[in-house]
């Protein structure tokens, strides 16, 4: 089960919407398709969201018909089109920009199928770097995991949340296969779910024990003792080392810390943006209040009251034990030690 799958000349998307209750997919053929389904979180987690869009900006390519001095004026129309989707994400803007820099190497070929099938190639070569980073990730934080270990985890960082195998449940995974006895606590993960419909789902499949409880327990949970480590996934590391992740992570890491207990963060290089300083630059999405409102379709709320609903939060730097890339963990002070990762070849 992939949440990706290029299919040549459109872009094969699993519907995280009606998981898990139902197996469907949209079949992307055009950018315009790509973008709605990452608005409307058919395809989700920072690094999935960043491979759709690469493939996003490739069929947009395809489908151009015009000659080749409108094709660069063209194809920034997809860009915007593409980046105004999901703000947080920073993998995002990070494909973007490489798809951006292919086309630029592109300059002065007269041939427009030699510069489709480059766009097409970059975006397979994001997709599949995605895949080798995300195991290196998983072999890396491994060493974190204790040989028996109960592990929180908030939202769905997993193979769903990437192109494979996921980044903090990439390291649950590693653990796993290597025959440590491994069980994660799976928070809930309002308002969307993703922790109950996904990560549930993902680690049922994989016969990895997990236990679903609700946002509001993990307290008690820490309190009692049942908590050895906290590994939750990013959308954006700024500079300073402080993260934005799916609301509620930054609850988690202050109990984290009230009770002792290590909280690592699972994220690929390109989510670290050093050009953003720290968590108070990171831009936080706003949702549909209806989502806060209604639980897929059911109303739970007046249909009248007013809703906040950040999509991120920002967990500072100081509550953050490491940072595990595909380059090793990163541990503080992450001002210093993340640009020396970043420049590590």
């Amino acid at each position: 089960m992939k949440a990706l799958e290029w299919m040549g000349d459109s872009l094969k998307i699993l519907d995280q919407t009606r998981l898990p209750l139902e197996l469907k997919y949209r079949i992307a053929k055009t950018y315009e398709e790509v973008a709605e389904a990452i608005e409307k979180m058919e395809v989700r987690g920072a690094p999935a969201i960043g491979s759709a869009a690469a493939y996003g900006y490739a069929l947009g390519a395809l489908a151009y018909s015009g000659d080749l001095e409108g094709l660069p004026g063209y194809m920034e129309q997809v860009q915007k089109r593409l980046a105004e989707t999901r703000p947080t994400a920073v993998n995002l803007f990070w494909a973007l920009r490489r798809m951006e820099d292919r086309l630029r190497d592109c300059h002065g070929e007269k041939d427009l199928a030699v510069i489709r099938q480059a766009l097409v190639q970059e975006a397979e070569s994001i997709a599949e770097d995605d895949r080798r980073v995300n195991h290196m990730i998983g072999e890396h934080g491994n060493t974190i995991v204790p040989a028996e270990a109960n592990i929180l985890t908030h939202c769905n960082a997993g193979a769903l949340a990437t192109v494979e195998y996921g980044t903090a449940l990439g390291i649950v995974r590693a653990a796993h296969n290597l025959g440590k006895k491994v069980h994660v606590y799976a928070d809930e993960t309002r308002p969307f779910l993703q922790g109950a419909r996904l990560t549930t789902f993902e680690l049922m499949k994989d016969q990895i024990p997990v236990t679903l409880i609700a946002d509001n327990m993990a307290g008690f949970l820490m309190q009692q003792g049942k908590i050895d480590l906290v590994v939750v996934g990013a959308d954006r590391i700024a500079a300073n080392g402080d993260t934005a992740n799916k609301i509620g992570t930054y609850s988690l890491a202050v109990l984290a810390q009230a009770h002792g207990i290590p909280f690592y963060v699972a994220a690929p290089t390109s989510t670290i943006d050093l050009k953003v300083p720290s968590g108070q630059e990171i831009p936080i999405e706003e949702r549909d209040p209806q989502e806060l409102r209604e639980v897929f379709g059911v109303k739970v709320a007046p249909q009248d009251v007013p809703v906040y609903n950040p999509a991120f939060d920002v967990t500072p730097a100081k509550l953050i034990t490491g940072i595990v890339t595909e380059k090793g963990i990163v541990t503080p002070p992450y001002a210093v030690n993340l640009l020396k990762v970043m420049v590590r070849n």
